[in-house]
């Protein structure tokens, strides 16, 4: 099924990640530059914010803040002072690895991985930041951490090490944060396409871009089946999230790094923010828990 893709702001971003609808804004980041967005799809007008760190995701937080994976690990960011804390660097010791994708499981605990800037492999890890402020490692090692997910019940956690072509499926516990019985759920044949960001429907599907390939793709939860396919101007779709007042809409992000001049010309509207409506609904942000309340 053909579906209306439209364009809604021409960011010409190197590398935009990490969409989060938010009180009727999209949020999103412009990794390798540092910078932090915030589009108002109302006027079709963007903010942003330069952090002056490469920054792989952002997540709201219980009190109005913002929870960052940089590339000097975890900090506090105050959108409208523009105040930093510092939390926890926890690959501090790797100079040559940034954080990348993360997002808040349903308990409020923000999940987030690395990658390693030389492409060296199984350099990294995916780590998880809880409520307390500690850290832990998850899984190690992995070679580009990249999109995670929940099913609706929680009960399944959704993990892409981006080169292995593979989308992971553990069994969750929610009350410990603990991941169990490791499986693929898909293994993507060999092809320009390469899983990247994804989110989850309310369904309990998976919406995954497809980095190289021109497409977001929708993927069965419990079987890995393909069941749509969603074709984009541009070949590097980076993430998806739903948004909209009723979360019926699919604003992907999408990157202009590594093409060249003309490649460019090719694809000039590489870099923007794209939606589209799929005929399904997703599920409003989880913030991360940090005791203090609104």
């Amino acid at each position: 099924m053909k579906m209306d893709v439209e364009m809604v702001y021409d960011g010409r971003a190197e590398l935009a990640e990490g969409p989060v609808w938010h009180q009727g804004r999209l949020y999103w980041v412009n990794i390798t530059p540092g910078i932090f967005n915030c589009f108002d799809p109302a006027g079709k007008t963007n903010v942003s914010r330069s952090l002056g760190r490469m920054v792989g995701a952002a997540v709201p937080c219980d009190d109005g803040r913002w929870l960052l994976a940089c590339q000097d690990g975890f900090v506090f960011f105050d959108w409208n002072t523009g105040l930093f804390e510092p939390i926890h660097d926890p690959e501090a010791h790797l100079p040559r690895n940034r954080f990348n994708d993360g997002k808040c499981d349903p308990a409020g605990r923000f999940w987030a991985g690395t990658l390693n800037l030389d492409e060296e492999p199984q350099r990294s890890a995916l780590y998880v930041l809880d409520t307390d402020r500690s850290v832990r490692r998850v899984l190690a090692p992995v070679s580009l951490s990249n999109g995670m997910g929940w099913s609706p019940d929680g009960a399944t956690f959704y993990y892409i090490d981006t080169p292995t072509r593979q989308i992971l499926a553990f069994d969750f516990d929610l009350a410990t944060g603990g991941l169990s019985r490791r499986r693929v759920l898909v293994d993507l044949p060999a092809g320009p396409g390469y899983p990247d960001g994804m989110t989850v429907d309310s369904a309990g599907n998976l919406w995954v871009a497809l980095w190289g390939d021109h497409a977001v793709i929708c993927l069965d939860g419990r079987r890995g089946s393909l069941m749509q396919r969603v074709d984009l101007p541009v070949s590097q779709p980076s993430s998806c999230a739903f948004g909209g007042a009723r979360l019926d809409e699919l604003y992907i992000t999408t990157a202009r790094q590594a093409l060249g001049p003309e490649q460019c010309q090719k694809e000039p509207f590489a870099g923007g923010l794209f939606r589209v409506k799929v005929g399904v609904t997703g599920f409003p942000v989880t913030e991360f828990r940090t005791g203090a309340g609104k």
